[in-house]
């Protein structure tokens, strides 16, 4: 009995695919790497709010690593190291590699957009004598998240003659935030008995900005009038300036630890710079590769990657067209050759909430990052779906490089699901695959992962653009 039951067990070992939560595969020297890497991250997440901001950071990043801006028709060689910013919204970085640049390149494409709340273009308004602005939610939020918590504001006003003012206003600890107000629950006996999409509606989401009339009796919309002078004197806008502006209210709080034993990270933006971030790392440490490596950060995809910083416009097909170019080849033929992750983030297991999810195929926190064949929506709808060969090409180059994976769904088949820009680069005839982070929350202000996750995902880049 005792040597049938061994037998089993080695069976077992070798025939089954292994689960095992990532922590119990690992040394202490990985564990503090693994915690190491989450502390450069969480300081990308407080600084890197808004896709404006990434670029910035981003940017920064790569000219202290060498990185230098293309420009069209640069002579270039093996080992050099270049950058295009797209309008500030977007960012493509390369190394050059050593190989001919005709037998294709290995692309990691990650978004640094995330769900939140847009000012509209005619925002400030008084009432009862409050201010307040209106907004217009961007990407698939649940609206009532974005209820009573601090948010802090974001982005660019282009002024009538053409001047750009920057603002940041509440992530500084002696800033003022602002919020979105919501019912008391003594009150709120018709609110409470609406579906969920409608407790709290698309225009009920009004930030709350002011209070105080301006200092005189003969004035209408005093309030409003007041906040206005008080931009006016600090940034020297007027109303009308809001018409050419890009405003972003955000979660106010700052990225951090969760759990006694501190394995996770709660923060805004999880979606999807926790993979912008590894692969941003991986691309500026990887000094001599083989193929070229080429590392999109993208704009819009929260809205359908449409515009032109979004991975459904030609910014990419006409950057290699340009590096190919001027290496003596086709863009169309390297595109061909290519590969491509797509770094986006899947979502994890939530055992509150099992139901939404086939637990043979859902991704686990802990479990390391999650290769994702297909994504879509119900009939595998929006998807590009990855051929078994490129995904056995994947899965073979993981375990050589030792990262902990996992694969996973998004969801049952019919409970809903979702996409990414998987699509959009498979479409220019290059083969891609889905690999990311899985997400507690996904969507919410204040998202969970997993560190060990986070640090697969790095692993797990650094390997495929060095391969």
């Amino acid at each position: 009995m005792e040597e049938n039951k061994s037998v089993a067990k080695e069976l077992k070992e070798k025939l089954f695919m292994q689960r095992k939560n990532g922590y119990s595969r690992i040394d202490e020297a990985e564990e503090k790497a693994i915690f190491d890497f989450a502390e450069g991250y969480k300081k990308f997440l407080d600084t890197a709010k808004t896709e404006r901001e990434a670029v910035c950071e981003a940017v920064k990043v790569l000219e202290e690593n060498g990185f230098v801006e293309y420009k069209k028709d640069m002579k270039l060689s093996a080992g050099d190291k270049i950058y295009r910013n797209n309008r500030g919204k977007a960012i493509i970085a390369a190394v050059i590699g050593s190989a001919p640049i005709a037998k294709g390149v290995r692309l990691c494409a990650a978004h640094i957009d995330s769900p939140r709340l847009d000012l509209k273009q005619n925002p400030l308004y008084e009432d009862c004598e409050l201010a307040l602005f209106k907004t217009h939610y961007y990407g698939g939020i649940k609206k009532y998240q974005w209820t009573t918590i601090p948010l802090s504001l974001h982005g660019v006003i282009i002024k009538a003659d053409g001047t750009t003012v920057t603002v940041n206003i509440g992530e500084d600890e002696n800033d003022p935030v602002f919020c979105v107000t919501d019912l008391l629950p003594h009150l709120a006996t018709e609110q409470m008995t609406r579906t969920a999409t409608k407790i709290i509606r698309g225009e009920d989401l009004n930030l709350l900005i002011g209070s105080i009339p301006f200092r005189d009796d003969e004035a209408s919309e005093a309030v409003k009038l007041n906040i206005l002078n008080i931009l006016f004197e600090k940034y020297g806008i007027i109303e009308a300036d809001f018409i050419s502006s890009e405003l972003e209210a955000v979660p106010a709080f700052k990225a951090r630890d969760i759990g006694f034993d501190r394995s996770l990270i709660g923060g805004y933006g999880h979606d999807d710079r926790c993979c912008a971030y590894p692969a941003l790392r991986a691309a500026v440490e990887c000094t001599a590769p083989v193929h070229t490596t080429v590392t999109i950060l993208a704009d819009k995809e929260e809205t359908g990657s449409d515009g032109n910083t979004g991975l459904c416009s030609s910014y990419l097909r006409y950057f290699i067209e340009d590096i190919a170019e001027a290496m003596g080849a086709k863009g169309r033929d390297v595109l061909t050759a290519s590969e491509c992750l797509s770094a986006d983030v899947n979502a994890a297991f939530d055992p509150t909430f099992p139901e939404v999810n086939e637990r043979n195929n859902a991704a686990y926190a802990n479990k390391g990052v999650c290769i994702t064949k297909y994504t879509g929506s119900r009939g595998k709808s929006g998807t590009s779906d990855a051929s078994a060969e490129f995904a056995g090409r994947i899965r073979r180059l993981m375990d050589k490089n030792n990262v902990i994976w996992q694969t996973g769904e998004l969801g049952k088949v019919d409970a809903g699901g979702g996409g990414t820009v998987a699509a959009y680069i498979a479409n220019l005839d290059v083969d891609t695959i889905d690999m990311g982070v899985p997400v507690l929350s996904m969507h919410a202000p204040f998202e969970v992962i997993s560190k060990l996750d986070l640090y697969m995902a790095y692993k797990a880049f650094a390997a495929f653009i060095a391969d």
